[in-house]
Parts: structure tokens; C-alpha cells; sequence
């Protein structure tokens, strides 16, 4: 059944969207900024929500940070927001692995990404190899590639956005995969194709992954949004009701979809990836409920400024 998204442009239509919902989960990146930029009125808007009760939880695909790097950016922007209310992939990888999954302590986890896995594993008592090791970011000798074999001690292979990837990597990792009995997992933080990096499209984790996938001919569990396993993890940690929840993204494939899929209410902003031709195009992958110029406009609207 198609859902009819609704544009809010009045105050009065603000007041009946937030008197629906109790929860507010967040993308960050072309939400509440744009690359080094904050979105206007975001921080007015956040004091609102906060003001009347509201819960806010952070979720983002990002794996390059863990939750403790990003309170510094939230800071960063004027923005006071605990280590308790992000919920990044990397953090979504590590609750997965530890609490779900109930990863094997004498068994370790190849890293393929950046410091924020590294981290947020420690903290859950995880044990790996590879990231940001320089042994995996230097250039390996032919025969370092010859002699690459399956590690038994490795219980998994991690793969996110790594901005360092070489050949050496996939190539330990498809050791790892590559087994008759498969019995190595193979984990993804997240699977977006691309990701914002001021005002541009990069290649994102889902490039590496699908590399992974071609090389193994497996698919992995994906650990971040629109992924019911990220949701789950969500739900079970902040234990709020979905119906008043409320998903608001910029992606109509990650944010929308994961909002959806997950029970949510869903709210499409018009400062990120996807714009409003998207939303009521035949090939849709998913119809917000409502949708708005900006985050910052709930506050604009109900302030009387229309900016």
C-alpha cells in the first residue's frame, strides 16, 4: 500500500506531527549538517524536542567514528549530546557481535575500516585485527599474498568504509570467507553505495563490501541502516514503542526504508541526498509519511520565520 507523504508547512501542522510521537531517531549528515556546515535552526530545534519530553537517539551509517569521536563533532557544532543517544554502525557492529550473537572471546574479528570499529569492539571486549594496524595499510610484497592462509582464530570478518583499502585486505579477508564450511561470519556495518563528504558523493562501505561479495560469493549480515538487525538492536537497547517513533533521514533507500520496515513513523527532510521528485517517483523504494524543507523549519514554523 503506497503511503501518502504529507508536507508540513504550518505551525499548526508541526504541532499535530510532534504531538505523535515520543522518539526521534536521527541521520546526522544532511540532516542536521552539511559536511563542516550546520543546517539552520537545528539547534533551536533539537532544544524544542528536548524541551517537551522528547527522546533523541543519533543513528548513523558512518562507521568511521565510534560514539565517543562523535559527541566531539555534535560538540563541535554547539550541540550537547551524550555518548547514550548515538547509535552509529560501528556501535551497531559491536552490540551485534557481543550481546547477540554472543562472540566467542578466544575467537577474533578482521577489521576492514577505520578507528571507529577499533573502538567501539574494545569496548565491548572484542578482539581483532587489522583497521588502521600499519601492517595492513603498507605495501605488502607479492609473496605476503602468496603466503595468506585461513586463520582458524578469526571468528569473522567486519567489513565498513575504509579509507585505506588495499588488495592485501580484501585478499586476507576472502581467505577468511572462502571455506567449504563457511563458518566464518561475514559482517557489514552498513552498504550505502556512496556517502556525503562536503557537498560531494563518495564511494561508500558498500563498495568494499560488494567487492567482498564478488570475490566470496557470499552476503554479509549489514549491521546498519535500513538493516532490521540495526533496528533490533535500536529497539532493544531504548526499548520505545515504534508507533511513537519517528525516523527522519534524507535517504529515501537507508533512512526511509529503515523507518518504515521498522514500524516507525517517518519524516523526509530536503537538505541531503534525495529531493522532493523522489519522493512521488513510480520507482520509489519508500513513501515518507511527512516531509519538510529542513529540520530546522519545526522550529521556524512554529516561531512564525519562514527561512
Amino acid at each position: 500500500m503506497t503511503v501518502s507523504s504529507n508536507k508540513i508547512t504550518t505551525a499548526a501542522e508541526v504541532e499535530s506531527f510532534l504531538s505523535q510521537y515520543d522518539d526521534f531517531l536521527f541521520d546526522c549528515d544532511g540532516v542536521l549538517w552539511q559536511g563542516d556546515v550546520l543546517l539552520p535552526s537545528v539547534v533551536e530545534t533539537l532544544d524544542l524536542l528536548r524541551s517537551q519530553n522528547k527522546r533523541l537517539i543519533f543513528v548513523t551509517n558512518n562507521s568511521t567514528k565510534s560514539r565517543q569521536a562523535y559527541t566531539k563533532k555534535f560538540a563541535k557544532f554547539g550541540l550537547t549530546v551524550t555518548k547514550e543517544e548515538i547509535f552509529g554502525s560501528s556501535y551497531s557492529s559491536a552490540v551485534y557481535l557481543s550481546k547477540v550473537l554472543k562472540f566467542p572471546k578466544d575467537k577474533k574479528v578482521l577489521v576492514i575500516g577505520e578507528s571507529g570499529i577499533e573502538e567501539e569492539l574494545t569496548n565491548a571486549g572484542i578482539q581483532y585485527i587489522g583497521g588502521t594496524d600499519p601492517a595492513f595499510n603498507s605495501e605488502v610484497p607479492a609473496d605476503g599474498i602468496d603466503k595468506l592462509e585461513h586463520d582458524p582464530s578469526i571468528g569473522a570478518v567486519l567489513c565498513g568504509l575504509d579509507l585505506h583499502i588495499n588488495y592485501y585486505k580484501i585478499a586476507h579477508a576472502m581467505m577468511q570467507l572462502n571455506t567449504p564450511d563457511q563458518e566464518t561470519l561475514f559482517l557489514a556495518t552498513n552498504i550505502d553505495s556512496t556517502y556525503p563528504s562536503h557537498g560531494k558523493l563518495l564511494p561508500g562501505a558498500g563498495t568494499i563490501v560488494g567487492t567482498l561479495e564478488t570475490c566470496t560469493g557470499r552476503k554479509p549480515v549489514a549491521l546498519g541502516k535500513p538493516s532490521s538487525a540495526m533496528m533490533d538492536c535500536i529497539k532493544a537497547e531504548f526499548e520505545f514503542n515504534p508507533e511513537r517513533a519517528c525516523m527522519v533521514g534524507d535517504r529515501l533507500n537507508t533512512d526511509m526504508v529503515f523507518g518504515t520496515k521498522g514500524g516507525l513513523g517517518t519524516l523526509f527532510v530536503l537538505t541531503g541526498v534525495d529531493n522532493e521528485a523522489s519522493i512521488f517517483a513510480e520507482n520509489r523504494v519508500a513513501s515518507p509519511k511527512f516531509y519538510i524543507d529542513k529540520l530546522g523549519s519545526l522550529y521556524e514554523l512554529l516561531h512564525g520565520q519562514n527561512n
